[in-house]
């Protein structure tokens, strides 16, 4: 599922880049941004390994990417995907564990011409993914990197409000609240998980 979000990615900014040739009344965005998505622990004891050694499962937190893109095909709706991602891995219960989520979304833009402010809402779905690694092992002779274990995926919903205040002529920053809703979440003590973020984003044919 990781693989289409990525294939697509391409052809969203490709709409986003080439649409705006053909319309000037439209437009689109792409952004980066940095943030975190916390959700509780399950509160399990693991026995990871099956070696007597007992594991307990942690909460969700840690510094996470986000980029994407966005289309409007009207001054106040449009459509968008984007991806976000934990930088680096995080323990899980003995093992290493990156989580990955990605959607694709309908946008609301409520202001059809804003000059400084806009305020944005999102509403979509897509997946969440959490991969697995065993860590990375040290001995005499140096250690090894982590190694991919297995990955475990779910579908999910997301809700999102932000506000671009824009700095400089297209250029904006956004801060975010998002909200996932991962069906079937058992690896955390949530289905539901919070996601707050700031995104530096740019806006093509903007008036």
């Amino acid at each position: 599922m990781n693989l289409k979000i990525v294939r697509m990615l391409p052809v969203l900014f490709i709409l986003v880049f080439g649409g705006v040739k053909f319309a000037n009344a439209q437009s689109g965005d792409v952004y980066f941004g940095l943030g975190t998505a916390t959700d509780k622990s399950s509160g399990q004891i693991i026995n990871t390994y099956g070696d007597g050694n007992l594991y307990s499962t942690p909460k969700m937190t840690g510094l996470f990417g986000k980029f994407g893109a966005g289309y409007m095909l009207r001054p106040t709706l449009g459509v968008g995907g984007e991806y976000s991602f934990r930088f680096a891995q995080g323990s899980y219960a003995g093992l290493n564990y990156r989580p990955k989520f990605y959607d694709f979304n309908v946008i609301l833009m409520p202001l059809s011409n804003p000059k400084k402010v806009a305020p944005e809402l999102q509403a979509g779905v897509g997946g969440a993914s959490l991969s697995f690694y065993f860590p990375k092992q040290c001995g005499l002779f140096g250690c090894s990197s982590s190694t991919y274990l297995q990955s475990s995926n779910h579908f999910q919903t997301h809700l999102g409000a932000g506000l671009r205040f824009y700095v400089k002529g297209a250029f904006y920053i956004r801060p975010q609240f998002d909200v996932h809703y991962v069906r079937n979440f058992y690896q955390f003590g949530s289905n539901w998980v919070p996601e707050y973020s700031v995104a530096f984003g740019y806006t093509l044919g903007r008036q």
